[in-house]
């Protein structure tokens, strides 16, 4: 019995270790923040060095890195792609924008605190971030996920009525199914 434990930590272990230097990122860029995601890339800081890759879809994604400001529109394509993602999933708040609406604050129209409707892992402050605040934001996101406390997707289906009550209190027009797990 004892062995059977050790062993599946060795297996935990290294998927861990696989998982955290193989990010394949999903940028879905609303605003200025994507812009520093180009330079963070290019060979002068070099991310990819670090296992953080682009992906196409959300299929392909691990991380849901959301740059900029969010709209209530906006806001519904974000929910709907994160739970496109499969599991493991990770979702970056990348600017001031993603964290507190930044300079569009005091809009009707603008999602002040992304985590209140989908679980955000690593907030990057900053307005911009520049590409070493990214990378640091990236390498804190591989510790959670080597200590094993990245569980987003387990802190969205455990409050996943929480969520839903906060989104469809913003969002008007719901016209998806719910999630159904």
């Amino acid at each position: 019995m004892q062995n059977d434990s050790r062993s599946q930590k060795i297996v935990d272990i290294i998927q861990a270790y696989a998982r955290r230097h193989s990010l394949w990122i999903l940028a879905y860029g609303t605003g200025c923040g994507a812009i520093e995601i180009p330079s963070t890339m290019t060979s002068r800081y070099d991310a990819e060095r670090l296992g953080v890759r682009g992906a196409a879809t959300p299929r392909q994604a691990d991380v849901l890195l959301i740059t900029g400001y969010l709209t209530v529109k906006t806001l519904k394509r974000v929910i709907r792609v994160y739970e496109q993602m499969q599991s493991p999933k990770y979702v970056i708040g990348f600017g001031s924008c993603a964290i507190n609406g930044g300079m569009y604050w005091d809009s009707y129209n603008t999602i002040k605190m992304l985590d209140q409707y989908i679980p955000v892992d690593v907030y990057i402050s900053g307005c911009m971030p520049r590409p070493e605040a990214v990378l640091s934001g990236f390498g804190k996101l591989q510790d959670l996920i080597k200590a094993g406390v990245a569980d987003g997707p387990k802190r969205y289906e455990e409050n996943f009525d929480w969520y839903r009550a906060n989104q469809k209190k913003i969002i008007k027009n719901w016209n998806f199914a719910d999630y159904n797990w």
